[in-house]
Order: C-alpha cells, then structure tokens, then sequence
C-alpha cells in the first residue's frame, strides 16, 4: 500500500510528518508547485492546473494509491478520485462542506479573490517577521512547533500562487467540479469531520459523502489543522478506514 497526502493553503507536505511518522508502509507528502517548491514556467496555479498536477504525479507510480487530502488538497484529491483517469485504491479528504453546491467561500477566500484587496493583504502578510506570522497561524489553531514552520515558508512564490488558485474557483469549487461528483462509483471514500472546523459544515459535509457514497468520522474536539493538533487520532481513523478498504470484495 502507499499512501500519498496532499497539503492545501498556505502549507508544505510538511504538515503530514506526525500522522505518517505513526503509519507504517510507503507513505509520500508531495509538495504543491509553488508552495515550498518553485512555480513552473507557465504554470497557471488554477485548480485544474493543480488537479492536473497531480493526477500526472499519480500516474507515475503506476499502481492504485490510497490518497489522502487536506484543505485545498482535499479538493484536488476529490477531482482526481473523480474526474480523471488515474490509479486510486481509495481516498480521504476533509472539509467536505466545499464541494456542496450551496458552499460560500470564507472571508478571506474572498479577499483573495478580490483584485487588488487580494495583493494588498499578501503584502502586508509577507511584510512583517515569520515569528508574527506563526503567531497568527497559531491563532488559527495550528500548534506553536507547526506554526513557525509554515510561517517560514509563505513566501512571494506561494502568496501569488494562492491569488491565483482561488480566483479560479468563483463562486465555488462545485460550478465547475460539481457534475462529476455523480460519475458512478469512484473509488472507496471517507469525509473526515473535524467538529472544531470553521471551514466545514458537518451536515453539508455529510450530504457530499452521501453523493458520493463515502463513508463519514468525526474528528471530535478537533479544528482545521486536525493531523498537526492530534496525529494519532488521524493515523488511527485512517488506518481503520483502510483495514476496511482491505476487506472489500
């Protein structure tokens, strides 16, 4: 089995060290383009350039995968699972609530999708010391060690890359994703529900998992950045729902 995990905004792979440090077998955290790594030339950094990404990064490995994705990554896992033609065992994503129909993108989002606003807020961001921008990663609830790691790594590559990731998502990721979640029968899947996410909704979460016929686990106390906040946890509901990906016909 390999377990590839795919980051989302604005993180490195690095986010996935403590849950793959607790599962055994091959695991891979691939860094986006732009985030940690440089930007291509001609890279657009629009959602399907990053769903096309990794779909040809999957393709490489030349057999199934168990893929496993957060945040951004969440969504570009969810369009390879469902869109494209690529080996996948299996797959996990969180925030769910994303890819209903009905999902309004959150206050920053927004800022980032506004021309101008969007580049002033990256400026003043890049603007001021790492250790200030761990403090405020830290107040979105990503632990202190954590924290001054993704701080260290926004840099001007990642801020452009995510004006422009989120400015190909308008008004939502489903306007344009939304008819191939009902392609029939994608791979094993599982909506992980962190109940202290402010950018998840459980029950529209649980209507995406039912569309797509996935299974649903609460990651009870847990925020958004659940596999930094509880990494046993997260390898345990992940290694359960894989024991149960082993038992199908």
């Amino acid at each position: 089995m390999t377990v590839v995990f795919v980051h989302g905004v604005p993180e490195t792979g690095a986010i996935w060290r403590g849950v793959r440090d607790r599962l055994d077998g091959d695991t891979i955290a691939v860094d986006l383009p732009g985030f940690g790594t440089p930007r291509p030339a001609g890279f657009g950094a629009t959602k399907d350039d990053y769903a096309g990404w990794l779909a040809g990064e999957l393709r490489r490995f030349g057999r199934p995968v168990d893929l496993v994705g957060h945040d951004w990554g969440a969504g570009f896992v969810l369009r390879v699972a469902t869109a494209a033609d690529v080996p996948v065992r299996s797959w996990a994503v969180d925030v769910g609530a994303v890819f209903h129909p009905d999902y309004v993108w959150h206050e920053l989002a927004q800022v980032w999708q506004t021309a101008g606003a969007g580049e002033e807020r990256n400026a003043a961001n890049l603007a001021v010391t790492p250790e200030m921008r761990a403090k405020g990663l830290q107040a979105a609830g990503v632990p202190e060690e954590a924290a001054g790691a993704l701080a260290a790594a926004q840099d001007a590559t990642m801020a452009a890359c995510i004006l422009d990731l989120y400015r190909s998502a308008v008004p939502n990721p489903h306007a344009d994703w939304g008819r191939e979640l009902d392609r029939a029968a994608p791979a094993p899947g599982l909506v992980l529900q962190p109940t202290a996410d402010p950018y998840d909704d459980a029950a529209r979460s649980g209507e995406v998992a039912t569309r797509l016929g996935a299974r649903t686990h609460r990651l009870d106390g847990l925020g958004h950045w659940w596999m930094l906040q509880d990494p046993a946890a997260a390898a345990a509901a992940l290694r359960s729902f894989w024991s149960s990906v082993d038992g199908l016909p």
